[in-house]
């Protein structure tokens, strides 16, 4: 795209800012390839729709879980919400995982009076959906000790001391309590939530002398792997034991035998959170709701199958398909090609292919900035970035190599998703009636920019797609980024071990690299060369009676006399201490260069100020660039030359 400076002088800015857009809605989540999160969007989406409702889906491609501390870059994607431009915003805090960014949103949602719902959490001073888990667990807790008279259970818990995993314990030990059970420790053992722990605490459980009669776990993952590792053994399940989960994720009904658990049905929290939603922005009051969780009885504790929600199960089988080897192709290629353009015009013109249709790309334009490494540079903590529109997958035309201007500034640029410089872009796209989708650009664990994905459907095929373009972007501009900043690095390098530091001529390594160039080179054969051999006049003067940084303030002036009367072709050489010279490959004219040195330093010694004049003997030595050339020869010649000039002015 053919990005320019964009004049609003006869604009008023702030009033554009200030102009909230009619009815838009920020959901904060995560992986929405999840076809549970993906069932919820769908149906959130359309439930808003119908009330005139857009919504901007802002989402992390992997959950922070509660670890609060940890360094997890795309959840700055969360900054950037437009909260001036928002008439209300949703957080899924169970699948976000973090109360800091919960409580950073809804402090800043405050501070602009934009009402919040809480989708599964619970917080003060808003709307919160919540699941009872409580009861929810205590379904199944009383199902396979009252229903399946179980009398030696076991329960595989989650993290020792997690307020979700001891909730669930005090369940289990009331339920006994209240069957005549006496608990005892034996009874427990922690999975963490997950399976390798959980592998670790199964193992111990079979190599017990008398095995429970049942294994409830505190969630389906753990369920899903105790079942496993059991039938492994060789134990049938229920026969042998019976196993029971909670959470009541779709990867229960893809089992063998399918488990028992509870489920909290996603699209009951959606039709919940939309009805809180609109009675919020309808009256201004806070609307809680509570869901019983639906128990799910199902073969792992003899009970007959049963599957949910077939829909969802059918986008989880398209999602888990749709990952094909080709796209992984592609978008390698598309990364490796970004990694190694030469200029920004190539790095856009690389993003255009069917991975990344509907798709949008604004980065910082900082990151251009070629003196500094933005990745591996410190931070700034004041700086605001500004983003420019990289890629707009709508018109593809317009991001060609020659095509594509980088701004010197932005003007009217905010931090947020609705910037000046393409907020009728974006306002423009959601006028589709489908969310739109930002992810954060990161590389080496730095944030520096977001892409927008506009579906025009629901296909979970296009959602799925959102985590691996933006990685391969992320990948690709970020990889682009360090080659250039290597890349004038190694000039820099390049330049202090081939050139001369005091008067940036060729040194003699720098020379005959490049002399040896030409002499390879069978299109110069035969050419005319002329070598100018040039000697300060007086340089012993000078260093005695003004010092030796006076003597290097002479000759580089003469040095630089030399090089720009020569034409551009000219290769300059400073050989050491006061000896120059300069090799011309072509018809020149010797004598009008010698005087064009002379009249540079007419002009230096009316100028400088210095208590000395500065003047330079020149002589030159023409030949022919053939087989027998011989530069040493030829350079002994101009000096010889040069020597002669240099006796005569003496005299």
């Amino acid at each position: 795209m053919m990005v320019r400076y964009i004049d609003f002088s006869d604009t008023n800015i702030e009033e554009i800012l200030m102009a909230k857009p009619k009815k838009l809605v920020a959901l904060c989540t995560s992986r929405v390839y999840d076809p549970q999160i993906h069932g919820y969007i769908v149906r959130l989406n359309e439930r808003l729709k119908a009330e005139g409702y857009s919504l901007l889906i802002f989402a992390i491609n992997s959950d922070i879980y509660w670890d609060e501390d940890r360094v997890a870059t795309e959840k700055y994607i969360f900054d950037l919400i437009p909260y001036r431009d928002m008439s209300g915003i949703i957080i899924m805090d169970e699948k976000i995982k973090s109360h800091k960014i919960a409580e950073k949103i809804i402090g800043f949602a405050k501070h602009f009076e934009v009402p919040v719902v809480i989708s599964d959490g619970r917080y003060e001073g808003v709307s919160c959906i919540t699941f009872d888990y409580e009861k929810g667990f205590e379904q199944v807790v009383r199902h396979i000790i009252e229903d399946h008279k179980v009398t030696r259970p076991h329960m595989m818990a989650g993290q020792p001391d997690n307020e979700f995993s001891n909730r669930r314990i005090e369940i289990f030990k009331k339920v006994l309590a209240e069957n005549g059970i006496e608990y005892d420790k034996s009874m427990l053992s922690y999975g963490y939530f997950w399976a390798d722990p959980c592998r670790v605490a199964t193992k111990a459980l079979l190599k017990r002398e008398v095995l429970p009669e049942a294994i409830i776990c505190a969630n389906d993952n753990m369920a899903i792997t105790v079942c496993e590792m059991f039938t492994e053994a060789g134990y049938k399940i229920p026969d042998d034991v019976i196993i029971s989960g909670f959470d009541g994720y779709d990867e229960i009904y893809f089992t063998s035998p399918k488990i028992t658990t509870a489920s909290c049905d996603i699209l009951l929290m959606a039709d919940a959170t939309a009805d809180s939603f609109l009675e919020t922005m309808a009256d201004g009051q806070i609307h809680d709701r509570h869901i019983t969780p639906k128990f799910i009885p199902n073969e792992s504790c003899g009970c007959p199958e049963h599957t949910e929600h077939p829909q969802i199960l059918r986008d989880w089988f398209k999602e888990s398909f749709s990952r094909h080897n080709d796209d992984n192709r592609v978008l390698q290629l598309i990364t490796s090609s970004m990694q190694t353009s030469q200029d920004p015009g190539e790095l856009v013109s690389y993003l255009e292919s069917y991975k990344t249709e509907c798709t949008l790309a604004a980065v910082d334009l900082k990151c251009f900035d070629g003196d500094d490494n933005y990745f591996t540079g410190v931070e700034e903590l004041s700086h605001t970035r500004q983003f420019v529109l990289l890629y707009d997958a709508d018109f593809p035309e317009k991001y060609k190599p020659g095509t594509f201007v980088l701004p010197d500034h932005i003007d009217g640029s905010t931090e947020d998703v609705l910037s000046l410089p393409f907020r009728d872009r974006i306002l423009e796209l959601t006028e589709s009636g489908y969310p739109l989708i930002f992810n954060s650009l990161v590389f080496m664990n730095r944030f520096f920019g977001f892409t927008c994905y506009f579906y025009r459907d629901y296909f979970i095929t296009n959602y799925s797609n959102t985590m691996i373009v933006t990685n391969a972007i992320s990948i690709g501009f970020g990889g682009y980024i360090n080659t250039q900043y290597q890349r004038m690095l190694l000039d820099k390098v390049d330049k202090m071990y081939r050139h001369d530091a005091l008067t940036g001529l060729y040194n003699r390594i720098g020379f005959q690299n490049r002399f040896r160039k030409i002499q390879n080179d069978r299109k110069l054969l035969g050419s005319k060369v002329t070598l100018f051999m040039s000697d300060l006049d007086g340089l012993k003067m000078i260093n005695d009676r003004f010092g030796h940084a006076e003597g290097d303030c002479a000759i580089a002036a003469v040095a630089r006399a030399l090089d720009a009367s020569t034409p551009d072709n000219s290769i300059s050489v400073r050989f050491g201490g006061d000896e120059l010279f300069s090799m011309i490959i072509g018809e020149c004219k010797p004598d009008d260069i010698i005087k064009r040195i002379d009249a540079y330093l007419e002009s230096f010694n009316e100028t400088s100020g210095k208590p000395y004049k500065v003047s330079a003997s020149c002589g030159f030595m023409t030949s022919v660039l053939d087989e027998n050339f011989n530069i040493t020869q030829v350079l002994k010649q101009a000096d010889e030359q040069m020597y002669i000039i240099k006796r005569n002015r003496k005299n």
